[in-house]
């Protein structure tokens, strides 16, 4: 590599200083110059480099000249009280590698720069960088060995842990932020998460979320759980969210999580409780032989497309008729939670479509156990939070997937409106 510096190539470019040019040309000289005299642009010396370390240094120079007064060898600084006092070395870490800069001192020991502060070692470029990579599922090793590998750079595993443990103080306030006073939908749903304590098990780390009255997603919390969860500990999550300025939910959507309507009942007496139809015929299937699978299906699809309650309970006694004697427990499932299960019966098909099941929540529970299953199990349950957190952080970088759910959900609000008319309309004043 040549020994040529962003200095003396800046130097060689008398002319073009006195010559107005745009920025686009000026790159244009700078890198063609670069490259006659034998820089690299990227790597450990290249021309990226070198550009960030007069670019910082330049605005840590214009830091002190803030804080002193005076530009640098003004006479205006003789006789102040306080003065430049040299420069010391810091590496810092950025999104091109590690940069050497030199950081101004004053006499007096008062300068406290603020682009690079003090016992800074990380731009904030790296740290996003990290956050990224973790909310993908990457371990700390992994994360280490990459940002090694691509820029160049020595993380360890430590800092890349005190990293991520920021995202907690961001994960309190976010999980104790207020909520609307009324959404059309809750979802409620699990991802089974292996924490090593004393041995791996797995335990649920629950999420809700919701559908706003203006149709966006918005996941209203995460809590975890030990799988043996009942009325007390729902009632205490819903306590919670009520808390939080959450007075009425029109239809709230689960996988018959015990204990959960008595829980319901007592926070919001008015909500609907509806039964997950796809999950309740998953769980029908593992019941039965995998060869009736398809018959089964199709004998239970008059039941749950049914036009009304009535309706539906009497394709249920033609199915109980058909498989009673060989599946007497998937008729059990079925009696257990029909309940829950016959309310969006009475509901427009465009209610109906956007609730028989929680899909509109597993977009959400994909990324989560992308992330989950590179993480293989987690130390504690703190540390597994923490993961679903970066995830759900992580949905929709693009803003894409919001308003595709806006559109999404034109039609059915439209019928919550008539549905549940007047429950909705203080959302949206």
């Amino acid at each position: 590599m040549s020994d040529t510096t962003i200095e003396q190539i800046a130097d060689a470019e008398p002319v073009a200083a006195l010559v107005p040019a745009s920025d686009e040309q000026l790159v244009a000289m700078l890198v063609d110059r670069a490259r006659s005299e034998g820089l690299q642009l990227t790597g450990e010396g290249g021309l990226l480099q070198q550009l960030t370390r007069r670019v910082l240094e330049s605005a840590l120079e214009g830091e002190i000249t803030d804080h002193l007064g005076y530009e640098k060898h003004d006479v205006e600084g003789r006789g102040s009280g306080n003065s430049r006092n040299g420069t010391r070395a810091k590496t810092v870490l950025t999104d091109v590698g590690p940069v050497e800069v030199r950081v101004p001192r004053d006499v007096a020991g008062s300068f406290e720069p603020q682009i690079v502060k003090k016992r800074q070692r990380r731009l904030s470029g790296v740290d996003e960088m990290v956050l990224s990579l973790s909310a993908k599922g990457l371990t700390h090793g992994e994360i280490s060995a990459h940002l090694a590998e691509v820029y160049g750079a020595s993380v360890s595993k430590a800092t890349i842990s005190t990293i991520t443990d920021k995202v907690m103080d961001g994960m309190a306030e976010w999980q104790n932020r207020p909520l609307d006073r009324v959404y059309p939908v809750l979802f409620v749903d699990a991802i089974n998460v292996e924490v090593r304590d004393g041995q791996v098990a797995n335990r649920p780390v629950y999420v809700v979320m919701a559908v706003t009255a203006e149709g966006h997603r918005d996941i209203l919390g995460i809590w975890a759980g030990d799988g043996g969860e009942g009325a007390k500990y729902w009632l205490s999550v819903f306590t919670e969210l009520k808390n939080r300025g959450l007075d009425d939910v029109l239809m709230l959507v689960c996988d018959g999580l015990k204990g959960l309507p008595d829980a319901v009942e007592t926070v919001w007496p008015r909500t609907i409780v509806q039964t997950c139809v796809v999950h309740l015929l998953r769980n029908s299937f593992r019941h039965a032989a995998r060869q009736d699978w398809d018959k089964i299906a199709k004998a239970l699809k008059p039941v749950y497309t049914a036009p009304s309650e009535a309706a539906a309970t009497e394709r249920f006694g033609e199915f109980q008729e058909a498989w009673g004697r060989k599946y007497p427990a998937v008729i059990r499932l079925w009696e257990n939670v029909w309940a829950e299960f016959v309310p969006f019966l009475s509901f427009d098909v465009e209610i109906r479509k956007v609730i028989c099941s929680t899909n509109a929540i597993e977009s959400v529970n994909a990324r989560i156990r992308k992330a989950v299953r590179a993480r293989g199990h987690f130390p504690n349950e703190q540390a597994a939070l923490k993961c679903v957190y970066m995830a759900l952080m992580s949905l929709d970088p693009t803003g894409k997937g919001r308003k595709r759910w806006t559109m999404r959900w034109k039609a059915p609000l439209n019928a919550f409106q008539i549905a549940f008319e007047g429950r909705l309309t203080p959302a949206t004043d």
